[in-house]
């Protein structure tokens, strides 16, 4: 396959999300115990990594006419450089190879994973641009890898999860909304989009996204004085600080209505990088305390 097509087939799965999910699926099986063993790890970083490329994949597919409408010539089908049967048939294999690799680490984990790759579809096709239960799925798949982590490797849910669950929930929740603002011109135009944008306005939204920021960032400082392995943890406690900066600066941004594409395109990268950091931070929290 030449380099420009793989370059292609790497912007149409969007893979620097699959490493992202990678560190959540670590961390979270750290958090719950202890790593499994070596052909059980590497079926558990499989799944995600997959899932996650034919979510991508087939969400181009479906939205061809709204990038085209927001101008999002970054997208490969949009360019030209990868067909749109081919993203179709792209997806098919990353959401097949993904859930097969789930059925060698146990039912639990098998099970999440053909909800979600299922549920990624009906993303895609439709539960977009129902109101709000398109961003709700979005903030859960961020989540999903945590609790999937978890129940790799223990049959009950721990505590330390559910509370990273929600952090990672209610700013995944608020960075949909800020996509929305972002794009609902071109949403709008293309495909008939009435999302919350279009029934509340841009600030209410932004609103709302900047209460949701600031609910993470308390629930991240919460942790960092009750519980393990987050308790009085440096490790912890410098990258989530970073984090819980650069998510309220997003949220303040948007309240302030800045729209230019200078800022909608800086926002997004940051709160990009903000998600991966606190990524780090929990996985770093985790193996620090393993080893001590």
């Amino acid at each position: 396959m030449p380099v420009n097509k793989i370059a292609a087939v790497a912007r149409l799965t969007r893979i620097e999300h699959s490493i992202m999910l990678v560190i959540a699926v670590i961390a979270a099986e750290l958090i719950s115990g202890q790593l499994p063993v070596l052909p059980i790890l590497a079926a558990s970083i499989v799944t995600p990594i997959f899932i996650s490329m034919g979510s991508f994949a087939i969400n181009d597919y479906f939205d061809v006419a709204a990038d085209k409408a927001n101008k999002r010539f970054d997208r490969p089908i949009v360019s030209g450089a990868i067909k749109r049967k081919e993203a179709f048939y792209i997806a098919a294999a990353c959401f097949i190879i993904g859930v097969a690799a789930s059925i060698f680490i146990n039912p639990a984990a098998f099970i999440i994973a053909l909800v979600f790759a299922v549920l990624a579809i009906m993303y895609s096709y439709r539960l977009k641009d129902m109101l709000l239960i398109g961003n709700i799925y979005i903030a859960f798949s961020m989540v999903i890898p945590f609790i999937y982590g978890n129940y790799v490797v223990s049959s009950a849910l721990s505590t330390d999860i559910i509370f990273v669950s929600v952090i990672i929930f209610l700013a995944g929740l608020a960075r949909e909304i800020h996509g929305m603002v972002r794009d609902y011109s071109g949403d709008s135009a293309a495909r008939k989009t009435k999302n919350l944008v279009y029934h509340v306005g841009i600030h209410r939204a932004s609103q709302f996204a900047f209460t949701l920021y600031i609910e993470a960032v308390l629930v991240s400082i919460y942790l960092f004085f009750f519980y393990p392995p987050f308790a009085y943890n440096l490790v912890y406690i410098v990258p989530i600080a970073v984090t819980d900066a650069m998510l309220c600066y997003v949220a303040v941004g948007h309240l302030l209505q800045k729209k230019s594409k200078g800022f909608f395109s800086m926002s997004r990268n940051v709160s990009l990088a903000a998600m991966a950091l606190a990524l780090i931070a929990f996985l770093a929290a985790a193996a620090f305390y393993v080893a001590i």
